[in-house]
């Protein structure tokens, strides 16, 4: 470990650093002529089978808290200061949205292309740096440490999504998208295979999975016994793994828990406490009708599915009562109070 740049312990913890918004992007018609609904039930909240009515409030409506990016994801909510942080890939910043005013500013810029971000057991900001090929954690103090950027001496893809464990390893996924174009990152040849990476509790590196393509969201239901990944270029579509996880970190028993046609698309996923997923979705047919969140049971069904006008990368859930999904969805933010919180929400 080593460590990088600085930033001032107020900047991370109380944002008053923080500089204007980011530059706006064109947004599509589609999602600029979007508006909230003014009927409850809300007609964007699909019920797909009647188990979804357990999670569901109908008093509850989808909001669009800010708009105007080019790419976003890596939701993460930071409940002490009652902020929502993302990344806007495209245009090098990560962006803060405050709870208390509403309002979104620039957290950091440049962000080195920042992907996925969470928060370890000890509140502190972990990223996944595209342009970098790393993943950093924002310390206490500001200063933010390099926790991994190589692997057996050659540098790791461009890590992407994120997420801990109660026993404090750190997962992540290395698929090569970053390195693909100079949109998200900086154009280059892979040096590894796509991989699962766990760093220990004691700060090894290892590497679990290397038979993926392109390992995309990931997850841990409540209890930790069982873990997601997204498979993002498996063939002919996309996959959704399962597998179960022993004490010492250990994968067993993969299963193909759903599989979509090519025309619908995992992204970003979170679980739920009752052992839901909430999938960020993408429906290249029929972007209108498809795009925005699809959610499955423990067993791989569809019973519920948020419309959105754009196609949703990546979510997370948060707010005082961690009842409150986020959604990153291509230009803006969107939120949607639920009857359920976040798997391993502290």
């Amino acid at each position: 470990m080593h460590n990088d740049r600085n930033i001032t312990r107020r900047h991370f913890f109380t944002g008053l650093a923080i500089t204007a918004t980011a530059a706006a992007a064109s947004v599509p018609a589609r999602a600029a002529g979007w508006e909230p609904s003014l009927r409850y039930p809300d007609p964007l909240i699909k019920i797909l089978d009647p188990e979804f009515m357990k999670v569901w409030l109908p008093a509850a409506s989808v909001e669009r808290l800010s708009t105007g990016f080019r790419w976003t994801e890596g939701p993460v909510w930071v409940g002490d200061g009652q902020y929502l942080l993302f990344s806007d890939i495209p245009n090098n910043k990560m962006m803060r949205w405050d709870e208390i005013t509403g309002q979104t500013a620039v957290f950091r810029s440049p962000s080195e292309n920042s992907n996925g971000n969470a928060l370890d057991r000890q509140g502190r900001l972990l990223t996944c740096e595209s342009r970098r090929r790393r993943v950093t954690r924002t310390e206490h103090s500001g200063e933010i440490t390099v926790i991994a950027d190589s692997f057996e001496g050659k540098k790791l893809n461009s890590p992407n999504d994120i997420t801990c464990t109660s026993d404090g390893a750190i997962w992540f996924t290395d698929p090569p998208f970053g390195i693909s174009s100079n949109y998200e990152g900086i154009k280059a040849s892979s040096e590894l295979p796509d991989a699962l990476y766990r760093i220990t509790p004691q700060g090894e590196l290892m590497r679990v999975l290397d038979d993926l393509a392109a390992p995309n969201g990931l997850c841990f239901t409540q209890d930790e016994k069982t873990l997601y990944v997204v498979e993002g270029r498996a063939k002919p579509n996309r996959i959704l793994w399962a597998f179960d996880v022993s004490a010492d970190g250990s994968l067993s028993n993969k299963r193909n828990l759903i599989q979509e046609d090519g025309e619908r698309a995992f992204d970003g996923i979170k679980c739920d406490v009752d052992g839901n997923l909430w999938c960020g979705w993408g429906n290249l047919k029929n972007p209108v009708e498809g795009d925005g969140v699809m959610i499955f049971n423990p067993e791989g069904k569809k019973i519920g599915h948020i419309s959105l006008p754009e196609r949703c990368a990546n979510l997370c859930f948060g707010g005082l009562m961690g009842n409150r999904l986020f959604m990153a969805a291509g230009h803006s933010i969107y939120s949607l109070y639920v009857n359920t919180k976040g798997a391993g929400l502290l």
